[in-house]
This record gives structure tokens, C-alpha cells and sequence, in this order.
């Protein structure tokens, strides 16, 4: 018996909360399976409500309108079996599923197993765990279902296999970070391995809040060989035949480096979070250095330069060089350019603090007063226009404190809050190679605050190469400092680095959302107190 379908697969961007929206777009890719005469249509993990969707799921209202969307939706699917990903209650539980519709009907659910608790995930709060496994045929081709995380594990696989499947469909709302997608392959390998049949994964693509999905959906033959994989970061409806258990007509999307898969998740973050939220642009402060001309570029690039705004706000301490380098930048970008001085407004908070500073040294607070006039600045540019202000604060700064709360940490959206300083450079160097945006003496230069004379970042910071090490180990893989210092760090450097990373926190809590690229960036999967006497090893 010939076993052959027809598959289209969803890569879909879908936007939380806007179930109505949703829909109609996975009605609409129905419509185009069925004028391809396409057998089933599947579509990412929690498709219809986003992902993830957070506490709206506790809400009762949120599951009837749920409901209300499935069955439009099966309507509309007359001649092509849709799975479908959707939020469930039934009898008081909710759950993760997949379900199979067709012909106006929903014809079976498979509900997630394995609920992930940890790094970004917090799905043993929402849901409860499915018990079994599901399977269901189509043109004598039987079928077994699995949701992201059961993937991950042997069980679910197996379960399915055992109830007869013949092909494996795995939907996911799997998150993009650095070296994601081998890791991925590794772990689909592992099951296809384990259970000997062929797998189809479908992911994700888009922004949401701080997280960004990448899709790279893919096709693994019963060998484990890669047989098809989207682009990454693309939105799209890609067909791939399944015949007698082999893929055919697939093909395999051109392999990026680590420099561009981060530069696209960066785009895909900025033009999501205004786009999604309604931003009509974006306003950037330029210093001349390469924090904030990597973070116009990526704007530039996300939104177009008709959206994208800089503000250049020199001080006595800004160096002339500054001046020139952000010149030549915003005419090579075709954005929107303004300077707007303050030192008219230093000079104001000078007069008016002076009898409170009264025999006080000067020190850091007249540093940071620049960086908060900056700020108010930016924020009131904002606030007339509507557009939203990007900051440009990396990792290696959240990190030890070395940005200004309510300064330079000041707007809504923070593009590089999970870049190490020293990938900066990395990417800033690439992005020179599509096209030579940004000056060369902007990435040469030593980097610098610029708020006293002669000032640069290594007279209160270890140097970036030592400094973004001793920060991955401690906050990315948990080493303790001992065991840093015993793979060649010196004492003092991991000391000050860990004192700094740990009274920061406060200022962490503070600072705007950003877009997480590493295994572990300062957000959703960093839960540190800021009240804690706990004293690390040394």
C-alpha cells in the first residue's frame, strides 16, 4: 500500500492573547493546504494563544474564548486534518494539547506529559500533565503526537511508538539561544534513534517580551539524517512529502554563524516587541560608543531608518571623535539625527544641588547626574512622540552594576541586556561585513563612559575578556568562585566580580525587559533575592 501525505508545515508568529487574530491566520493557512491539496496542516505549540501566555491561563473567560476560537476553526477545516496547539480545561484541569481536527470536528487531543519547570519555563504552575499516549491514521500512515518537552525525554516517544506509530509530529514553542539548534538535533536524534521512526518538528517563530523563537523546523528520516529544515527567524508555510516512511522533496536551509542566527533573533525581538505592542518607533541615546551604535544598527535594521530615531547628547566630556563617529553612523543608517547638549542642564542641577553637596567631594553622583539627565531627555522625547526609547545596556553591565538606574537604564525595551560586552564587538564586527555602517574607530577605540576626563571602562571593570568569563561561569553554569579562580582566574577579579554581580541585583529588578539569547540571561530564569547573606566559597 502506497503510504504517502502531504504536509504542510506552519512556522507561524503568532501573537499572545490575540486569539481571534490567530485564528484567522491558521484559517487562512488551511485555506492555501487545501487549494494545495495538502493532507495535514501542523501548526506550533499553543498556536492559538500564543506562547506563553502566562497567567491568562488562570483565567476561566480565556478558555471559553479558547473554545469559542477551536470550533471556528474546525469549521474551516474541511479536506485537510489540522493539528492544531491550544490551551485545554476540561473537568477543572487545564492543559497543553494538541488536537486533531477535521471536517468540522475535533477528532482526538493529546495532552503534554512533561511539563518544564525550569530555566524560562513555568508550566507545572499552568498545567497539569497528559497520561498517554495518542495516535491517529490518515491514509493508512499511523500517527503519534508529542509537545516540545516530550521530546526532550525517552518516554513520550516511546509511548507513542508502542501505540503504533509509524511517523512522530512534535510542535514546539521551543525559545531560541546560542547553540540552540545543534542542541535541539542532538536531542531529536536521541529519540528517532530510540523509537526508529521518522520525525517532523515544527516550531515557533516571532518575538514575545524577551523571548524570541527561531522555527528552524525540521524533518529527521528514520536514521536520524536531517531531510528538510526551515529558515530560521522566517515566517512561512513550507509542503514536505512523506512517502512509505522517507521525505522527499525537501530541502536544507543554509547554515548561519553564531553572529547572524544572534543578529536575527535581535531584529525578530525589537520588531515584535513594537510591533506587537504598537510602538510606532523607536528613539536611541548615541554616545559614539559601540553599545549604542550596534543597537541603532539592529533597529535600523528591525524597523526601517523612517522608524528609528538617535539622539546625540554631548557633555564638556564628550570627545570630539564621538561627535564625528555618530555623524558618520546615522548618515550611513538614513536615520532620523538630533544633538541636544546638556550642559545647560548640568549646570542647572549644579546651582540647585550645591547647598545640599556643601564640602562634598565631587565623585560618581556627578557622573550619574549626566546619565540621568540623558534619561529624562530620551524619556520625554517618548512620551510626546510615542515612540519607545531603546536602551543599550549589555550583560557584561547588568551585570555589575555599571549602568545608571533611572539613566542609562531608563526606557522600555533593552536589545543588548543579554550580550556580553566582548560578543558586542563579535557582532558589531559582523554586521560590518553585510555592510560598513558603523565607523571602524567606534568598535577600536577603548570603550569609555565619557563622563570625566579621560575616563575608560577598565579604570572600575576587570578587562571585558576576563570580566564576561568569570560572569558566564558564575551565572550561566552556577561554578562556584573557588572553582572559578581554580581554572586560572585571579582571586581579586573573581571577588570583585561576584561582590559587584550580587549588590546589583536591586538594580537589575529595575531595568527594562530584554531579549534573552544566552542559555541564561536576567529575566524569566534569574530568580536571585536581593535581601541575601549568603557567602559563596572561595
Amino acid at each position: 500500500m502506497d503510504k504517502t501525505l502531504k504536509i504542510a508545515v506552519a512556522q507561524f508568529n503568532p501573537v499572545v492573547g490575540d486569539l481571534g487574530g490567530n485564528a484567522e491566520r491558521i484559517i487562512e493557512a488551511l485555506e492555501q493546504a487545501r487549494d494545495e491539496r495538502v493532507d495535514l496542516l501542523l501548526t506550533p505549540e499553543l498556536a492559538l494563544s500564543g506562547y506563553p501566555p502566562e497567567d491568562l491561563l488562570l483565567r476561566p473567560d480565556f478558555h471559553r474564548a479558547c473554545t469559542r476560537e477551536i470550533e471556528r476553526i474546525a469549521l474551516h477545516a474541511q479536506g485537510v486534518t489540522l493539528v492544531l496547539g491550544h490551551p485545554r480545561e476540561c473537568g477543572g484541569r487545564r492543559f497543553n494539547s494538541a488536537s486533531v481536527l477535521r471536517d468540522g470536528a475535533l477528532r482526538k487531543s493529546y495532552d503534554k506529559r512533561c511539563l518544564p519547570n525550569y530555566a524560562v519555563f513555568d508550566e507545572a504552575r499552568y498545567f497539569s500533565p497528559g497520561t498517554s499516549a495518542v495516535v491517529f491514521e490518515m491514509k493508512g500512515v499511523t500517527i503519534g503526537l508529542g509537545i516540545c518537552e516530550d521530546l526532550w525525554v525517552p518516554e513520550p516517544a516511546r509511548g507513542a511508538r508502542a501505540a503504533g506509530a509509524e511517523l512522530l509530529l512534535g510542535i514546539n514553542a521551543s525559545p531560541f539561544h546560542l547553540d540552540k539548534h545543534r542542541r535541539r538535533l542532538d536531542v531529536l536524534r536521541e529519540r528517532v534513534a530510540e523509537v526508529g521512526i521518522p520525525l517532523l518538528y515544527c516550531n515557533m517563530v516571532g518575538g514575545q517580551d524577551e523571548l524570541v523563537f527561531d522555527g528552524a523546523s525540521c524533518a529527521l528520516d528514520r536514521e536520524g539524517r536531517l531531510a528538510w529544515q526551515a529558515p530560521s527567524f522566517s515566517e512561512r508555510i513550507d509542503t514536505i512529502v512523506y512517502r512509505d516512511g522517507r521525505w522527499e522533496g525537501a530541502r536544507l536551509a543554509t547554515p548561519r554563524s553564531a553572529e547572524e542566527e544572534v543578529y536575527e533573533a535581535l531584529k525578530a525581538g525589537v520588531r515584535d516587541y513594537l510591533g506587537k505592542n504598537g510602538f510606532p518607533g523607536a528613539v536611541i541615546g548615541l554616545s559614539g560608543g559601540v553599545d549604542s551604535a550596534l543597537t541603532l544598527c539592529i533597529a535600523a535594521d528591525a524597523l526601517g531608518p523612517e522608524r528609528v530615531r538617535a539622539v546625540m547628547m554631548a557633555s564638556p566630556y564628550t570627545a570630539q571623535m564621538s561627535l564625528d563617529d555618530s555623524r558618520a553612523l546615522v548618515a550611513n543608517l538614513g536615520v532620523r539625527y538630533d544633538e541636544i547638549p546638556i550642559e545647560p542642564a548640568m549646570k542647572v542641577f549644579a546651582d540647585l544641588l550645591a547647598p545640599q553637596f556643601q564640602g562634598l567631594a565631587p565623585d560618581a553622583t556627578e557622573e550619574n547626574l549626566q546619565s540621568r539627565i540623558r534619561g529624562m531627555i530620551l524619556m520625554a522625547l517618548s512620551n510626546k512622540t510615542g515612540w519607545l526609547v531603546l536602551t543599550t545596556g549589555n550583560k557584561s553591565e547588568m551585570a555589575t552594576g555599571y549602568a545608571t538606574l533611572y539613566g542609562d537604564m531608563a526606557g522600555g525595551f533593552a536589545v543588548l541586556k543579554d550580550l556580553y560586552k566582548t560578543f558586542i564587538y563579535r557582532l558589531s564586527a559582523w554586521r560590518n561585513t553585510v555592510s560598513p555602517v558603523i565607523p571602524e574607530n567606534i568598535i577600536a577605540r577603548p570603550p569609555s563612559a565619557e563622563l570625566k576626563p579621560d575616563q575608560t571602562d577598565q579604570d572600575s571593570l576587570p578587562p571585558y575578556e576576563v570580566l564576561d568569563a568569570i560572569i558566564e561561569a558564575y551565572m550561566e553554569r552556577d561554578e562556584s568562585p573557588r572553582e572559578i579562580i581554580a581554572r586560572g582566574y585571579e582571586e581579586a577579579d573573581v571577588r570583585r566580580t561576584v561582590s559587584m554581580l550580587k549588590r546589583n541585583e536591586y538594580k537589575r529588578r529595575q531595568a527594562p525587559v530584554g531579549i534573552r539569547v544566552t542559555p541564561r540571561g536576567f529575566g524569566r530564569d534569574w530568580r536571585y533575592p536581593i535581601t541575601s547573606r549568603y557567602r559563596d566559597e572561595y
